[in-house]
């Protein structure tokens, strides 16, 4: 892995990314490939999150790696309408279903380029002897996802003053990733915390399985290059009234593509 910085924009230069097939091929081994690529990757960030280097350029370099790395294995990307982000002047909440790890160690490559941005996660994450303080590092909004009213107040309050010091916001309004998605599981956190502070929800749905989730350990899953992964960032909007029509907008907004990308399946029917 190169030492220099590449803050590569390429992801970002347009309005969709999509992986040129020509420059790859599929690995024999992509789960093993693309593993012992990653926890290079982390150690090289925990090594310069610890002497306080892990700043803006060096996040979404990591970002960058994390998918060429899966690039490299077979995994084809398509990033979509990244203009309905790059658009809006100031601070803006992504609101996104979480299916993997793969969203949390992408999105800062297409995103942090163009808008300073923070993710909302669990304070286990923070806590992770390894990767915790490459977390800690992004000034993200820790929470315990086991009291809702705690969480709203944290969010709330923390996630007010990041966006008072020009940071965007992801938010995965999802007690835990999984590649279903359930709408009534999805809490409008997201919503509330851009109705107070009268910024744009910009709604995100993703489709990430060719990274999944591991049996034993969840972040260690396995690799699958048949797959594409799809993430779509929706059209830019206002919190009026109480948010309960935004909060469905998300969802309708997430679903849609679901269906729209062929998996239909993976919307659970209530």
């Amino acid at each position: 892995m190169k030492s220099q910085l590449v803050y590569d924009k390429s992801f970002s230069a347009n309005n969709e990314y999509k992986t040129d097939n020509s420059k790859h091929s599929p690995k024999m081994f992509p789960s093993l490939y693309f593993y012992s690529h990653l926890i290079k990757i982390i150690f090289k960030s925990n090594k310069l999150a610890k002497k306080g280097l892990y700043n803006d350029e060096e996040w979404s370099n990591s970002s960058v790696y994390v998918v060429r790395s899966l690039e490299k294995t077979g995994v084809k990307f398509h990033f979509h309408g990244l203009d309905n982000f790059k658009k809006v002047e100031g601070p803006v909440i992504f609101i996104g279903n979480h299916m993997s790890t793969l969203e949390v160690m992408s999105l800062p490559s297409i995103i942090q380029p163009n808008k300073k941005v923070v993710y909302v996660i669990k304070q286990e994450l923070a806590d992770y002897p390894l990767f915790g303080p490459v977390a800690l590092a992004r000034d993200p909004i820790c929470v315990g996802r086991e009291n809702p009213r705690e969480d709203l107040k944290i969010v709330m309050e923390e996630g007010s003053k990041r966006i008072q010091n020009g940071k965007s916001i992801i938010i995965f309004p999802q007690k835990t990733r999984t590649q279903f998605f359930d709408a009534d599981s999805f809490n409008s956190l997201g919503v509330k915390l851009a109705k107070r502070n009268n910024v744009p929800v910009v709604p995100v749905a993703v489709l990430t399985d060719a990274w999944g989730n591991g049996k034993m350990i969840k972040d260690f899953g396995k690799i699958a290059p048949n797959k594409t992964v799809n993430i779509c960032f929706g059209e830019p909007f206002e919190v009026k009234g109480n948010g309960a029509e935004e909060h469905q907008r998300v969802i309708d907004f997430i679903s849609g593509k679901l269906i729209e990308w062929g998996r239909p399946e993976l919307i659970v029917k209530n």
